[in-house]
């Protein structure tokens, strides 16, 4: 079944504050290969927030994630993340279109800090295989 045309504009709700702390950071840079010597997160780390962000997109339009095939990953800032921000995501619907029964999702997190400051923008195509594909 075809993602329904009219998510597209719609907001959902911030994730939970998410405290970034050295150690996670650390974590998320030793993961992906690197080392980390202090200061800024990797340019990258933002999408811990946008994860959790999508998950609860899909969630509330039980939409299966098994299904989905992330297809691309932008990151647009305002500034850098550091230890001690306090950040949530709010994902929107960017844009929907069909395609051979596959729905091509565009969607844009804002992560902001505990201010209500712009810290960066994510943008992320998903692809959702249909049933048939």
């Amino acid at each position: 079944m075809p993602v329904d045309q009219s998510l597209v504009g719609r907001s959902f709700p911030p994730t939970r504050p998410y405290v970034v702390v050295e150690e996670k950071v650390r974590e998320f840079v030793a993961a992906t290969g690197g080392e980390y010597a202090g200061g800024a997160a990797p340019a990258t780390f933002p999408i811990v927030l946008a994860f959790d962000a999508m998950n609860a997109f899909l969630e509330a339009e039980s939409i299966d994630l098994f299904r989905i095939v992330h297809g691309e990953q932008k990151f647009a800032y305002e500034r850098p993340v550091v230890p001690g921000d306090v950040l949530t995501a709010t994902l929107t619907v960017a844009s929907l279109r069909q395609i051979a029964g596959n729905d091509i999702i565009g969607t844009v997190s804002e992560v902001t800090d505990e201010a209500g400051a712009l810290v960066c923008t994510t943008s992320a195509t998903l692809v959702h295989r249909g049933v048939e594909a």
